[in-house]
């Protein structure tokens, strides 16, 4: 939608709509409050309300897919030091991530909006709105599309890595990995348009996959150790500086597991209208992924650090994935092995599916304020899905183009998981950054939803530092000295993207994009 002040602003008539919010043709689109909220925001309702809190919160957990998010880059932490990176690392990521969390949630309860951090730095910002606005919004797209990239072709590699289990030699060919992500594509782009429905359904199934499964895994590793348990000290304290080259900055690169896996939560900032009482929901969602997954995350990696193999033969695994060859050295059969990583695939097949949800409602919500090329195209819903169909097919084709980049450079196609994360960071960082600078009080301090100014103040501020922090580490090699494979492209490709973004804006945007619809909020 445009900026106009037309009567679609305003929301859908009352030849349009019942008392209970269901228009002539069956979607439901939010109760008499829901749309008034929305409306006040400036958006016409056009998406089925179909989320609770429940599913919501199992949708944020199943984009942060604690077994996948945290093993599927579990060599990094090998080479960060081993036990001591994963398991106090993880501890200290959860508190700065929450920060991170608690801000977000402060914002997406003023401005419940599919828009996101573009529409809360537009809204907050006193001076250069449009322009903060259009900057966010891109980095918070690439963010988007990139992680999103990331989780499909990680897990095409960890299916070529569970190939392996009984195949050691086997070596996919670029080629074949990148089908294998193609096929990934599809079908979650056939899931995510046909199955809208059943995806809070799906969301919930994936929460008890979930907890069954780090439940199995616990059991399985703690019983069979079939090369030893370690004891309570060196699981939960060993640390081996000599594998990264980094010396002390080593236990910073174990951080980077971590940090991957609750990188995406603010991503479901662009599922609030599709949400009932989105002004408390979606910041109670936001709020509790973190201590809820970060709980889970210990049961989830205790045990691999208490059973792991020495951490010389880890790095050596088939794929660089550390996960399935550690499962199959503890289980000590490639039945064992295949039977947890089996689970965790199930987990990134999960994953996988709700994280293309998110990022096809933030390009959809992008686009209706005429800030992508093709708007008109990808701004709008198949109303007989209840779908933006456009913006999910554009979201898969950008995905599997950057795919191709594999075939002539892996190294360069790694960068794009780090390119995620700090794309996610920044469009997180520059409305938290506002809104500290132009009066958080005003900002955010009257929304329904907050944690008041002096914890609100300080968890803006640890978030920025852990970003700005976050942004130099995801743009390092995790291995020294530096060649031209462990080289990290992120900064790069982030710079790349930008200049093609700020090309569009000085040749073609600057002229139609005018910000999203102005408003005050909800208080």
């Amino acid at each position: 939608m445009g900026l106009e002040a037309d009567e679609k602003a305003m929301g859908p008539s009352s030849a349009e709509m019942n008392g209970n919010g269901v228009s002539d043709n069956g979607n439901t689109v939010g109760t008499v409050t829901d749309l008034t909220a929305l409306t006040t925001l400036g958006y016409t309702p056009e998406l089925k309300r179909n989320r609770s809190l429940y599913t919501l919160l199992f949708q944020t957990l199943a984009i942060a897919a604690i077994p996948y998010g945290e093993g599927g880059p579990l060599i990094s932490a090998i080479y960060g030091g081993g036990q001591l990176s994963i398991f106090l690392g993880w501890i200290v990521v959860l508190i700065l991530d929450e920060c991170v969390a608690l801000s977000l949630a402060e914002l997406a309860s003023r401005y419940p909006t599919s828009a996101g951090p573009y529409y809360w730095s537009f809204q907050i910002a006193k001076n250069h709105k449009t322009v903060l606005s259009f900057i966010t919004g891109w980095i918070w797209l690439i963010g988007n599309w990139t992680i999103t990239l990331s989780v499909n072709f990680g897990f095409a590699a960890l299916l070529t890595a569970t190939v392996a289990i009984y195949h050691p030699d086997f070596a996919p060919t670029a080629w074949q990995s990148l089908l294998i992500f193609y096929l990934i594509c599809i079908c979650a782009f056939l899931i995510c348009a046909f199955c809208n429905k059943f995806l809070p359904m799906v969301d919930t199934i994936c929460a008890a996959w979930t907890a069954v499964s780090i439940f199995i895994i616990l059991v399985a590793l703690s019983a069979k150790a079939d090369v030893g348990r370690h004891s309570a000290s060196y699981t939960l304290g060993h640390y081996d500086t000599s594998l990264s080259g980094w010396g002390g900055f080593t236990f910073f690169i174990g951080l980077l597991p971590a940090a991957y896996t609750f990188s995406a939560i603010g991503m479901i900032a662009s599922m609030a209208e599709e949400v009932s009482s989105p002004a408390t929901v979606v910041p109670k969602a936001l709020a509790l992924c973190v201590p809820v997954g970060g709980i889970a995350g210990l049961f989830f990696i205790i045990p691999i650090c208490a059973t792991m193999p020495p951490l010389e033969e880890i790095i050596l695994a088939p794929s660089g994935q550390a996960l399935p060859y550690i499962f199959h050295m503890v289980m000590g059969t490639p039945g064992g092995g295949l039977g947890l990583t089996f689970l965790v695939l199930g987990v990134t097949a999960f994953c996988s599916i709700s994280i293309t949800v998110a990022a096809s409602r933030c390009t959809w919500a992008f686009a209706r304020d005429q800030a992508i090329p093709g708007s008109k195209l990808f701004g709008t819903v198949n109303h007989s899905l209840g779908v933006p169909v456009n913006a999910l097919g554009l979201v898969t084709i950008v995905q599997m183009l950057l795919g191709l980049i594999n075939l002539g450079s892996t190294s360069a196609f790694t960068a794009f998981v780090s390119v995620g994360v700090i794309g996610l960071a920044v469009s997180y960082a520059i409305p938290i950054a506002i809104s500290l600078l132009w009066d958080r009080r005003v900002a955010v301090n009257s929304a329904k939803w907050n944690v008041g100014n002096l914890v609100g103040t300080i968890a803006n501020v640890v978030a920025l530092c852990w970003i700005t922090f976050e942004v130099v580490l995801f743009s390092m090699p995790t291995v020294l000295p530096v060649t031209s494979i462990s080289m990290n492209y992120a900064s790069v490709v982030l710079v790349g993207f930008g200049v093609l973004a700020g090309a569009w804006y000085g040749i073609y945007a600057r002229k139609v994009y005018k910000g999203p619809p102005a408003s005050d909020g909800l208080s």
